[in-house]
């Protein structure tokens, strides 16, 4: 080897083709860009899927354990239909039915009075053995 070039061998190469001491940079450049690339595409991912939980959380709807639950079957079944219907479910109020019907039946029960009966005290002692001596001597 004695460290001349042929003379057919074109004198300024590109910077893609890697030199003879094997320092290749390109490959470097593309592997860092392909690392990135990939964490970025993964955070988009789950910034998407997570978005219907994200919805319902954010606006304290009472479907929000559902919605989660529906986020989860999605990422792990890879049915498409489970986010769908979390998202559409995120999206919807569902009206609250509890809260007026505990007011009708509260004002149900002060209309009708009903309140409670107050528990009877148990009897002294002293009552309990006179009312047991009257018993006997009957």
């Amino acid at each position: 080897m004695n460290g001349q070039i042929h003379p057919a061998a074109p004198h300024h190469l590109p910077f893609f083709v890697s030199g003879p001491d094997g320092d290749d940079t390109l490959m470097v450049v593309m592997g860092i860009f392909l690392l990135v690339t990939i964490l970025y595409v993964g955070t988009l991912y789950w910034k998407l899927h997570s978005l219907p939980e994200r919805m319902a959380h954010k606006s304290q709807k009472l479907q929000f354990e559902v919605v989660a639950v529906l986020g989860l079957i999605s990422l792990f079944t890879h049915m498409h239909i489970f986010w769908i219907a979390g998202l559409l479910l995120a999206m919807i109020d569902l009206p609250d039915f509890s809260t007026p019907l505990r007011t009708i039946a509260g004002s149900v029960e002060r209309i009708a009075d009903a309140t409670p009966p107050r528990p009877v005290p148990p009897p002294e002692p002293d009552e309990v053995a006179a009312a047991e001596e009257g018993q006997g001597h009957a």
